[in-house]
């Protein structure tokens, strides 16, 4: 009985689809590309220079929309350079508590 457990929990595990994600430099794409690798794969990762420090590159996981977001976060818009635009509009995850509390006053 446990031979078969583990048989069918090997085959459930292989049947898997992987759940890597994309990475991508954002400075190699115009914002209508990057949005659209966005939304096409839900969830990427993107790399792009930060603009406060040289020679600094930042990492960043931008979503197509709150369903690619774990439980208790929601996309949240955010913006990143690409080759054509200094502030390309694109959603990342944030926490649901990050709410402002004068939203929803006592």
């Amino acid at each position: 009985m446990k031979k078969i457990i583990l048989l069918g929990l090997l085959i459930a595990t292989a049947a898997t689809p992987a759940l890597a994600i994309s990475r991508y430099n954002a400075m190699s794409f115009t914002c209508a590309e990057a949005r659209a690798v966005i939304n096409r794969e839900r969830a990427v990762i993107m790399r792009y220079p930060a603009t406060r420090t040289r020679n600094m590159t930042l990492y960043d996981r931008f979503v197509s929309d709150s369903n690619a977001c774990d439980v208790g976060y929601y996309a949240y818009q955010n913006y990143m350079p690409t080759k054509d635009q200094a502030n390309c509009p694109v959603y990342t995850c944030r926490p649901s508590t990050d709410f402002d509390d004068e939203i929803f006053p006592d």
